[in-house]
């Protein structure tokens, strides 16, 4: 059953060090829901600004926060999933060598 853990866990940080490159790459499909509309407000508030003839910084700077936080919130997930990958290699390691160990021979 440990194993299979093991297997799910690198599957989940597989998918999510894709996620975490495709944010950094600029892409919204990674982005959870309220990020996605942060994002889209803050475009459509900069086309229409820029359609007005004034300037968008304001909204280009939303756009990097958001980005920004759903990239740390990816590496948040990905960290706690190293972690958690840790812990039950470790547990995994420590069971293998308890039953190493109460052999009679």
């Amino acid at each position: 059953m440990r194993n299979a853990d093991i297997r799910r866990l690198d599957r989940a940080i597989q998918t999510m060090t894709k996620k975490l490159e495709a944010v950094r790459r600029g892409e919204w499909w990674p982005l959870n829901g309220s990020e996605r509309r942060a994002m889209a407000r803050a475009l459509a508030g900069g086309a229409y600004k820029v359609a007005r003839g004034r300037s968008a910084g304001r909204d280009e700077q939303q756009m990097d926060t958001t980005g920004n936080a759903a990239e740390m919130r990816l590496n948040a997930e990905l960290t706690a999933l190293h972690a958690e990958r840790q812990r039950l290699t470790t547990e995994a390691a420590r069971d293998k060598a308890a039953k190493r160990s109460s052999g009679w021979w």
